[in-house]
This record gives C-alpha cells, sequence and structure tokens, in this order.
C-alpha cells in the first residue's frame, strides 16, 4: 500500500474510533438530565454505564479472533452498523431498564470496531518506527474521545435533549461504515483457529456477577448474603473461564501472551489508567453540575483541560520513550494520576472549581504519557499475524478497567452517601418512595429538597451534598491508592524496551539486558 493511502486508513479507523471511546463518557454529563427525567438512581445510573462496558468486553476477544478468521475489514463494517442501530435506540429510551439494554447493543458494535481498527492499522504499518507513530496517533484518538465525551455531551445537551448525545452516533457511523468499504484494505490471519462462544459466555457472566455485587451493594449491604454469593459467583465463573481457556484447542484469551513481562505488565497499567480517569470523570460530572450548580456544557468546558493536556501530551510521549524508554515515562504517567486523585480526594462543600483545576491538569497529563508507550508495548511484543487477538485483549482490558472505576468508586460513593444520608431522614415518617429517592442519588435528594422548600429543604439540600462530597471523596482516596501500587509494580515489572529484533548485531548479552531494563 502506498504511503499516502495508509494515511487515509489511518484516518478513517481513527474517526470511528473517536466514536467508541467519546461513547465511553459523552453519557456522563448526560446522567443528571437522565435522573430528572427517568428518575433513575446512582445504582442504575451505573449500569447504564456498564452494560455497554460488559458487552464491550466480554466480545472484544471474540469479535477480535473473528475479525482474524474472516477478515478484520467485515467485522469493522458490521459493528459500524451494529453500532449506529445501538445508538439510534439509546437515544430513544423511555426508561433506565431499556436504556441499558439499548447500551448493551452499542457495546456489541463497539467490540467489532475497536480490536479490528487497532489490528487493521498494525498490518497496514509494517515499519516499526511508522508504526509506532501510527499507534501514537491511534491512542492519541483513543485518550482524546475519553477526554472530549463531556465535552460534546455538554455541547448538545446545551441545545438538544439528552438522547442526542447517542444520535449524533447515527449519521458518523454510518459515513464511516461508507468510507471503510473503499478506503480501508482487508486483511485476515489464514492460520487463525475458529471463535470461541463458551468463553465469551463465562467472561460476560462472571463480570456481570462481578459488577452487580460492586454495584449492588451500597443497596443490599457489603455483608449481605446476596451480594457475597454475587462476588463469590463473578470469581467461581472467571475462574472456569480462566480454566476453560487453558484447556481448548482455540481459546480467545491467549493466556500464553501474559508470559511476557512487557505484555502483561502494559495490560495492567493501561487498566490502571483508565480505572482512574473513568472513575474520576463519572463522579466529577455529577459533581460539576448537582453540587457547584454548572450546567451540564458549563461542566464538559470544565473537564476539558483533561483533553487539552492529553492531547499535547499524548503525541510526545512516543518521543520520550525514545531517549528514556518505557518504563520512566509509564511510571511518572500513573504518578501523576495517583498525585491528581489525591489532590480531588480534599474537596469539601466550600471549594470551588478553582480548586479541582491542577487535578484535572495532571490526569491529563499522565493519561498523554501513559496511553502510547502502553500500546505499543502490548502490540510491539507480539507478531503482526497475531494482532487481532492481541488488540482485542488490550481494548479489553480498557474496557474492564472502566467497568470497574466506575462501579468500584462509583459504589464506595453511594455506600458513604446513603450511610450519612438514611439516618437523617429514615425517623421523619417519610414514605419509603420518598426515603429511596433521597437516599438513590443526589439528584434524587435535590428534587425532594427543591419540593420541601424553605429552611427544611435548604438544610436536606446541604446534607445530601455534604454526604456526596465524603462518599466522593472516600472513593477518590481508594483510587490513588490503587494507582499508586499499581505505578510501583508497573516500576518493577514492566521492561524498559523492546527486545532487539532477530538478526541484530548486538551480543546476547547485551540483547538480554535490553529486554529486562
Amino acid at each position: 500500500m502506498r504511503v499516502g493511502h495508509r494515511w487515509v486508513t489511518l484516518a478513517v479507523l481513527c474517526v470511528t474510533l473517536l466514536l467508541v471511546s467519546l461513547d465511553n463518557l459523552i453519557l456522563n454529563v448526560a446522567l443528571p438530565d437522565i435522573v430528572r427525567t427517568m428518575h433513575a438512581s446512582s445504582t442504575e445510573l451505573q449500569w447504564i454505564v456498564d452494560a455497554y462496558v460488559i458487552v464491550f468486553a466480554g466480545l472484544l476477544l471474540v469479535l477480535g479472533s473473528l475479525g482474524d478468521r474472516v477478515g478484520r475489514k467485515w467485522v469493522f463494517i458490521a459493528g459500524l452498523g451494529v453500532f449506529a442501530a445501538g445508538s439510534a435506540a439509546s437515544a430513544f429510551s423511555g426508561s433506565p431498564n431499556h436504556l441499558i439494554i439499548a447500551r448493551g447493543c452499542m457495546g456489541i458494535g463497539g467490540a467489532a470496531i475497536m480490536p479490528s481498527s487497532l489490528s487493521i492499522l498494525t498490518n497496514v504499518f509494517q515499519d516499526p518506527t511508522e508504526r509506532a507513530r501510527a499507534i501514537g496517533i491511534w491512542s492519541g484518538t483513543t485518550g482524546l474521545g475519553v477526554a472530549l465525551g463531556p465535552l460534546a455531551g455538554g455541547w448538545l445537551l446545551a441545545r438538544f435533549w439528552w438522547g442526542s448525545v447517542f444520535l449524533i452516533n447515527v449519521p458518523i457511523a454510518l459515513l464511516g461504515l461508507l468510507a471503510a468499504l473503499f478506503l480501508v484494505p482487508n486483511s485476515r490471519n489464514p492460520s487463525s483457529k475458529r471463535p470461541d462462544p463458551a468463553g465469551a459466555v463465562l467472561s460476560m457472566v462472571g463480570m456481570g456477577f462481578f459488577l452487580w455485587g460492586i454495584i449492588e451493594a451500597p443497596n443490599h449491604g457489603w455483608t449481605s448474603p446476596l451480594i457475597i454469593g454475587s462476588l463469590a459467583g463473578g470469581f467461581a465463573v472467571l475462574s472456569g473461564f480462566i480454566f476453560w481457556e487453558r484447556r481448548s484447542d482455540h481459546p480467545m484469551l491467549q493466556l500464553e501472551f501474559f508470559r511476557k513481562r512487557r505484555f502483561s505488565a502494559a495490560i495492567g497499567a493501561m487498566a490502571m489508567v483508565i480505572f482512574a480517569l473513568f472513575g474520576a470523570l463519572f463522579l466529577l460530572t455529577q459533581y460539576l453540575q448537582f453540587s457547584l450548580g454548572y450546567t451540564a456544557y458549563e461542566a464538559g468546558l470544565r473537564v476539558a483541560p483533561v483533553a487539552a493536556v492529553l492531547l499535547v501530551v499524548a503525541p510526545l510521549s512516543s518521543v520520550i520513550v525514545r531517549f528514556v524508554g518505557t518504563k520512566p515515562v509509564v511510571f511518572t504517567g500513573m504518578a501523576l494520576i495517583a498525585t491528581g486523585l489525591v489532590l480531588l480526594s480534599g474537596i469539601t462543600i466550600r471549594d470551588t472549581y478553582g480548586g479541582i483545576l491542577p487535578a484535572l491538569f495532571l490526569l491529563g497529563g499522565g493519561a498523554g504519557l501513559s496511553f502510547a508507550p502502553c500500546t505499543e508495548s502490548v502490540m510491539g511484543s507480539l507478531p503482526p499475524d497475531l494482532a487481532g487477538i492481541g488488540s482485542a485483549t488490550d481494548s479489553t482490558s480498557i474496557q474492564i478497567g472502566g467497568a470497574l472505576g466506575v462501579a468500584i468508586l462509583g459504589s464506595l460513593l453511594n455506600t458513604r452517601f446513603q450511610g450519612d444520608l438514611l439516618p437523617l431522614v429514615q425517623h421523619h415518617g417519610l414514605p419509603a418512595s420518598v426515603i429511596s429517592l433521597i437516599t438513590g442519588s443526589l439528584g434524587g435528594s435535590l428534587a425532594v429538597a427543591h419540593q420541601v422548600g424553605g429552611q427544611l429543604g435548604a438544610q436536606l439540600a446541604h446534607a445530601a451534598r455534604l454526604a456526596f462530597i465524603s462518599g466522593m471523596d472516600l472513593a477518590l482516596e481508594v483510587g490513588a491508592g490503587a494507582v499508586a501500587t499499581a505505578s510501583l509494580v508497573t516500576l518493577l515489572a514492566l521492561p524498559n524496551r523492546a527486545p532487539a529484533p532477530a538478526g541484530s548485531e548486538a551480543p546476547p548479552a547485551r540483547k538480554e539486558a535490553a529486554a529486562q531494563r
């Protein structure tokens, strides 16, 4: 393929990928509107976000394998069609449950688009230096979509109803489908094995049980037999998934990949970066609107510094890696993210937007430093004919990290929010439905406070905001600790340089040392 054609192909892949990565967080600024319109609880909000991610993560590996077998271009195109249909269904959902189901349909399309785009890219760009540049742009697109999601969503909500954050996907996905038919080359792995539907079912069921237990724990209690049973069931099913993959002659998860330190350490680091970014933005977009009183568009503008810094830093990260290696760049990025979460965890009810701005710069800079080096480490550790399954594994780690970020940080917030509010309202003779609305979400509490009015309403609103910020601080403290711990593990486990190519003139001892640095 000629040079110009390769970069045109990359442009088509990146524009369509932007839709998928935008959709991970474009919904966040619409969550308060969904609370007001559909009276969704915080738990339902978590499911609306995570339904997309569970299906996405569960099907990524099997659809990546399917692309290797039948042709990556055709799986990519089919994914765009399904994504457009799911987006239209989401836009016109009439209840939280309908929206959860439609979001799951969108996850099917996203699971076909993301791994296909990266495996097509890896096969189109064969030169290692050129491929690194292309992956840097691809990774920047992914990160940009994640960071710009709240801004794009806020702009749409300032002009249209909440469904517009989904409806905008439809024309862009269809145009991308037409462009891909003519501009994207097909590729496949002739020796690829057949798909592994049993593995896909086990992974989705296991993650579903596990996330259900985490998300529903504030409502039932962390020590409830139902919650313990769900978490234990998820662990058991996921253990069965690993056992199946080890014995299967056509596994969708190639466990031998994880024997490569470069692959496994980069996968883990990327998952933790996304864990922090998704979880923090899920909380912050609600804080900006419900607590500080910004509109959806104003809230989107105020998280834009994450996107601005990421835009500047992401392309530079690959250049920095050439001079200092992968390990210090990724470690520094994760350390910046952990520091940003620590700063955010000190928010009080008296703070203003200026108090969180430095933390947003740190989150954007840390993510920008981490994305491209981690992705290049993952893809660079595998041969090109395994690009499909490799990219699907990388994308799966991203989605699982995001799902866990929303589930864990959101549930920690809800646990403290409900624990602080429930004693204040349960002895006032209120109907159970009203108590559920007050403790279900900050938006519900504020709606009841507005209806009550007067001094009592003002006291309820103040108590609800105080409980929300207390819960958010707890969640961000835990997130900071998790990322800081992961950064130290990365410092120990991630090789600093790729192994020297076969046939290199460097002596074997030097090659081994370079691979282990």
